[in-house]
């Protein structure tokens, strides 16, 4: 069941609800029932709490509502993931339950909604622990016939181990869809927060961590929401992609503003280049900068890179001179390209990275970037020797 608690109107706002539906939609999760909002069972709340100041229960203070606790004995609850945890009711003192302008609390309209929905299990963070002896209580007192079973699970923490924060940490998940993460990595990740399995694998398929998971497994602990081990995950899904999967994957960073005029863009191109560049890719946003030299008109210089290999490095001319040579007529293949520019090094006495330095600025403007020789396959003979013989002219 999908409920929206937006029982607090200044910190609810239906750009957030749609980020909330959104966020779940994206990363497959979906709900049975919902999604409910709580706002629009206002007046459902407004006569739990009449009915609560009816019987003695709750009390008026200054226009607010409070509810009236239980001046001793305790209220208990068995936790599935902190076992039992209890209150002493004469320390709880007797909460707000409606504030003075009418609105309800969030512990009335969860203790409310819970009974009408016949909600089971509620499974949440662990700074809501503190409501708990309230909600029961109130519960009680709106006479439930069953009880609702809490697992409360560990916060999410920061390098510093404090609380993720939204003022000060990363937290919004279309972020890290904006940046590339893929949804099943990302769930994946998630689930790993707290939760592991005895043989420690952490990267397994959603529908085997649905199958392995226990709710009494959860830790206690906080978890360290690393966004290192997170990039490490998605790396190990980017590397499984097909070749299909991985065109598709990567079309909202080719479309949606690229570095190179769209007349310029070849999908075949770049679906030739996918298997030279996937296994560098670990977010899917790092996709355009590995290939933007090939849909470029004219490569985009990087002066370190020109300075290194052009003007430090060993005779940039004269190698760009020998292989033009050599690549006009041999068969454009990746191994005839490799062996015949290693030869051209050869005979210099340089070894191959050396050689392939002023090539590869010529042709891709960089000194790194996607293996070289799978590269010029896929630039093609005519454009590859166009780009060195332009470099060649400005030595």
């Amino acid at each position: 069941m999908l409920r929206i608690e937006d029982t607090d109107e200044q910190r609810s706002s239906q750009d957030l609800i749609d980020s909330i539906l959104r966020s779940l939609e994206w990363l497959g999760i979906d709900w049975d029932e919902g999604p409910y909002r709580q706002s629009e069972r206002r007046d459902r709340h407004r006569s739990a709490i009449e009915s609560l100041l009816e019987s003695g229960q709750a009390y008026e203070e200054e226009g607010a509502v409070r509810f009236r606790t239980p001046s001793d004995g305790v209220t208990v609850i068995d936790d599935v993931v902190r076992g039992r945890v209890e209150w002493a009711n004469a320390e709880l003192g007797d909460p707000v339950i409606r504030r003075s302008d009418g609105s309800p609390m969030f512990v009335l309209a969860n203790a409310v909604d819970d009974v009408d929905m016949g909600i089971t299990h509620a499974i949440r963070g662990e700074d809501l622990l503190n409501t708990v002896p309230i909600v029961v209580l109130l519960m009680r007192a709106l006479n439930a016939e069953t009880e609702v079973t809490y697992a409360h699970l560990p916060l999410l923490v920061n390098e510093q181990r404090k609380k993720l924060s939204k003022r000060r940490d990363d937290v919004a998940l279309e972020d890290y869809r904006d940046r590339g993460f893929l949804p099943e990595a990302f769930a994946n990740y998630l689930a790993t927060l707290g939760w592991g399995t005895a043989d420690e694998t952490e990267i397994r398929p959603m529908s085997e961590i649905i199958e392995r998971f226990r709710l009494g497994d959860v830790n206690k602990s906080a978890a360290f929401f690393d966004v290192k081990k997170l990039t490490a995950f998605n790396a190990e899904y980017v590397r499984a992609l097909g070749v299909t999967e991985f065109v598709a994957a990567a079309q909202p960073w080719l479309t949606a503003d690229p570095p190179w005029s769209p007349e310029h863009y070849s999908p075949d191109a770049f679906e030739a280049m996918v298997p030279a560049i996937q296994e560098r890719v670990r977010t899917m946003d790092e996709v355009p900068a590995l290939v933007d030299w090939l849909f470029t008109e004219d490569p985009v210089i990087d002066e370190s890179s020109w300075e290194k290999a052009m003007i430090k490095g060993p005779d940039a001319a004269a190698i760009l001179d020998d292989t033009l040579d050599a690549y006009r007529d041999l068969e454009w293949s990746r191994d005839e390209l490799h062996a015949t520019l290693l030869a051209v090094g050869e005979k210099r006495g340089l070894k191959l990275g050396k050689t392939q330095a002023p090539v590869r600025v010529a042709v891709t403007g960089r000194s790194v970037g996607p293996p070289l020789f799978e590269s010029l396959v896929v630039l093609g003979r005519d454009e590859t020797l166009r780009r060195m013989r332009s470099a060649r002219s400005k030595l």
